[in-house]
């Protein structure tokens, strides 16, 4: 019973490997907004983005902290429109993954694994757990003094944690594509090394 369970998986499996490269696609759409975003950000106040990368006491007080902010903003965009087009997709991801490990070690590492203050995560360290009565008196300061209902209509409130979550998500993400590529079907990497190889 088992061994014809296993032998129909396999073949169920065989058949949908003509669409495997609808996972990669939906990787690379995934982080292409994502950097794109980040190095439009950095280039809309370049100036700002430098005097941050630079700073060593409200910043990040990284090395040639212009040169840091042209790679940085460089890989995002141009990084997020090659993945968006599933093109030199491999090679993109490199840069991309160096971007994403500065920023978790640089940014986001003291604050720890959770993104958004969850007090009720068995990832929560002290700040996450101070968040929480911050969360609370921010709610009943706006319940008692504002449109409570309409401040929250878009969402809940929450307080940015700003851990290490998001970029070691998209930097697993990255090292997935590097070892996949852009996607069988999917990408102009697959059609262009399909006419290279004719």
């Amino acid at each position: 019973m088992l061994t014809e369970a296993i032998a129909l998986f396999q073949r169920i499996y065989r058949a949908t490997t003509v669409v495997e490269g609808v996972a990669p696609l939906l990787m690379r759409l995934y982080l292409a907004p994502v950097f794109l975003q980040a190095g439009w950000t950095k280039w809309q106040s370049f100036d700002d983005t430098v005097a941050w990368f630079g700073n060593p006491d409200w910043g990040l007080g990284l090395p040639f902290p212009l040169l840091m902010a042209s790679l940085a903003v460089a890989s995002e965009l141009i990084g997020g429109a090659l993945l968006l087009l599933g093109l030199a997709t491999r090679l993109v991801c490199i840069p991309l993954m160096i971007t994403m490990a500065v920023a978790a070690w640089t940014v986001h590492w003291q604050h720890g694994w959770l993104a958004i203050a969850d007090s009720s995560s068995w990832l929560a360290n002290d700040r996450v757990l101070a968040a929480s009565e911050k969360l609370e008196r921010a709610r009943a300061i706006l319940t008692e003094h504002g449109n409570y209902e309409w401040l929250t209509s878009s969402g809940n409130l929450v307080i940015l944690n700003n851990g290490i979550e998001f970029a070691a998500t998209y930097f697993i993400m990255l090292v997935a594509l590097y070892f996949l590529g852009g996607g069988r079907y999917t990408s102009l990497d697959h059609w262009l090394l399909s006419r290279l190889s004719h």
